[in-house]
């Protein structure tokens, strides 16, 4: 079992996302994520997202809530545990370098870090369940755990606290049941 942290840092309406673009064998390979990584030996959720923050962008984190765990499962990789964070500030480690990019954000070897607006991210190639917790970030939903199944790319089951919802029909899009199942729950 794989444990890691992924980190959405928050600005102006914007989220620093990374496209993975870098690493020859990633299974994020062309895909828009956070910043984080795998635990090392000892660590904690907050030792690892702050330490990967640092790695992948230059800046220590001073201000950040830890959202919910997010379970992947799928046919071709080890089952992962992701720990999901949100950051609101954070400081420059050490001063300013040469090699910064926007709000001191150094470049990163794992991808390309960029600002964007947090009602395009649903417009990026994403994972089909990162539209769900992104959705859940957004509403500003308390503390949750979302398990996400997948078969190859394709997003075929989800579970929300424990509720499952599967695919009732071949290539059936969970992100829209996702947005149905929440507004019926709404009525």
């Amino acid at each position: 079992m794989l444990l890691t942290t992924l980190c959405y840092l928050e600005k102006d309406g914007r989220y620093l996302m990374m496209h993975r673009t870098k690493k020859e064998h990633d299974i994020n390979k062309d895909k828009w994520i956070g910043v984080g990584g795998k635990f090392e030996d000892k660590e904690s959720p907050e030792d690892c997202l702050l330490r990967e923050t640092m790695e992948e962008t230059g800046l220590r984190l001073t201000d950040y809530r830890f959202r919910g765990i997010v379970t992947f499962v799928t046919d071709r990789y080890e089952t992962e545990f992701m720990h999901l964070f949100s950051a609101y500030a954070w400081e420059r480690e050490g001063g300013s370098s040469a090699g910064e990019g926007p709000d001191g954000v150094i470049p990163c070897r794992e991808g390309v870090l960029e600002w964007l607006d947090m009602d395009k991210v649903y417009d990026l190639e994403l994972w089909e369940g990162d539209r769900i917790f992104f959705r859940l970030m957004q509403d500003e939903a308390p503390f949750f755990s979302l398990k996400l199944e997948y078969t190859g790319d394709e997003l075929t089951a989800y579970a929300l606290d424990g509720e499952y919802h599967r695919q009732s029909y071949p290539h059936q899009n969970m992100y829209e049941e996702f947005l149905r199942s929440r507004r019926a729950k709404a009525k």
